[in-house]
């Protein structure tokens, strides 16, 4: 692979708390503009320009997008960025509670991911990826880290190890408790030696950020069909990579990513019971919230009770068989449960389905379920699953994976056009 330093777009140590801010898309429109309040300095106002305007605004329009260019402008004018002019890594540490994972932030071949060595997993929907191509076309810059993960290189986590021994250039905990450490790597034989070692990396998966990834790319692709007509395209160009962060796939965490849907389909309890045992779940109620420990086993709300769906023996021994994208828990539910008994035939669509992910708890599953909606608690996706399905040229259901803890944004800017 090829992972390459950049002259980064930075804050300054003294603002780095103040500007880090959680990835855009876990923000609808209502919390971005709640959040931005009394933060200025937040990078969510650049993300989420629409926050600069009023609530009837389209967020779409090209002066929304305007005005997170002037955002940054003002920030690197009053010295809250900083524009480094020299190459650098940067190794970026997470810590919550006992969980820490350590990454590698460079910028990464659009060639390798058009290519396959940097593999996807999720499909992507056009309109998120327009609104992302035109927030880098405004601000000629990458603004969000993809989240890339690789099979583990002990003599690489070696070498960033060995560079956590320096100073770091920021140290501080978040909103959500999560100690963020940043390191520079910029001492000529430390670069040349994290160069070489992911030249061994054979491929990386993209564990977050397809609709980003897929954004930067078509940009690119543009830039370069440009760059052709004007006899100046080289290769070298900074749209010809785009800003990421890579942890070793033993590092990382996912959770559940839960269902609840928001009606029982017409069906009575009894009915959807009967309907789920005859799909091919052994069904017993449960005093408790079921909090699923193992593959083949999910939880089910409805009514003000928990039942607990284990896969049957006939049906655990079919998912055994099965492809990596069938094997897949979320997979089973859908195609067993979700589609032919509460007709939910497209999850990416559904207006009758929302998705609880994360440290989110069962007592918001219990609340968004009400009385007459069904919500169903997930064992999470492993990550050997996801690199499976990956290194299959698959496809995961959507909302297969949650990842924490999440990567904070506005820490690191890659300039892609002057």
């Amino acid at each position: 692979m090829r992972v390459l330093p950049f002259p980064c777009i930075r804050p300054v140590p003294a603002h780095a708390a103040e500007v880090a801010a959680l990835p855009y898309d876990v923000f609808d429109r209502a919390e971005a503009v709640a959040y931005v309040q009394g933060r200025p300095l937040s990078f969510l106002n650049i993300d989420r320009p629409e926050t600069q305007f009023a609530p009837d605004q389209d967020m779409y329009a090209p002066e929304v997008y305007a005005r997170a260019a002037e955002l940054l402008h003002e920030r690197l004018d009053d010295g809250t960025y900083i524009a480094d002019a020299n190459r650098a890594y940067y190794i970026y540490e997470l810590r919550c509670g006992a969980h820490t994972q350590t990454g590698l932030v460079g910028v990464c071949a659009i060639d390798e991911y058009e290519d396959g060595t940097i593999k996807r997993h999720e499909l992507t929907r056009e309109d998120k990826e327009r609104d992302r191509i035109e927030h880098m076309r405004a601000l000629g810059c990458q603004t969000g880290p993809i989240f890339l993960t690789y099979r583990d290189q002990p003599v690489l986590d070696i070498i960033i190890n060995a560079a956590k021994e320096s100073t770091p250039i920021y140290r501080f905990t978040d909103d959500e408790g999560v100690e963020q450490t940043v390191w520079e790597v910029v001492r000529e034989d430390a670069v040349e030696a994290i160069h070489a070692m992911f030249a061994h990396v054979p491929c990386a998966y993209i564990a977050d950020g397809h609709h980003r990834t897929a954004s930067a790319v078509k940009v690119a692709q543009a830039m370069r069909d440009q760059a052709r007509k004007d006899g100046t395209l080289t290769g070298k160009e900074p749209f010809n990579f785009f800003l990421s962060v890579l942890f070793p796939a033993s590092q990382l965490a996912i959770l559940p990513y839960n269902r609840v849907v928001a009606d029982r389909s017409g069906l009575s309890v009894d009915e959807l019971l009967n309907r789920v045992r005859a799909a091919g779940f052994d069904v017993i109620e449960a005093d408790a919230a079921v909090k699923p420990e193992t593959a083949g086993v999910v939880g089910m709300f409805t009514d003000g009770r928990w039942w607990r769906l284990a896969f049957s023996e006939a049906l655990a021994a079919e998912v055994a068989s099965a492809d990596p994208v069938s094997a897949l828990d979320v997979s089973v539910l859908q195609e067993r449960v979700l589609a032919p008994i509460m007709g939910i035939g497209d999850v990416r669509t559904d207006p009758r389905i929302s998705f609880v992910g994360g440290i989110r708890g069962t007592d918001e599953l219990e609340r968004r379920a009400g009385t007459e909606g069904v919500a169903f608690s997930m064992h999470a996706t492993s990550i050997d699953q996801l690199l499976s399905v990956a290194d299959a040229d698959m496809l995961m259901p959507p909302k297969s994976t949650w990842f924490e803890p999440k990567l904070r944004s506005g820490l690191f800017i890659h300039r892609i056009a002057k």
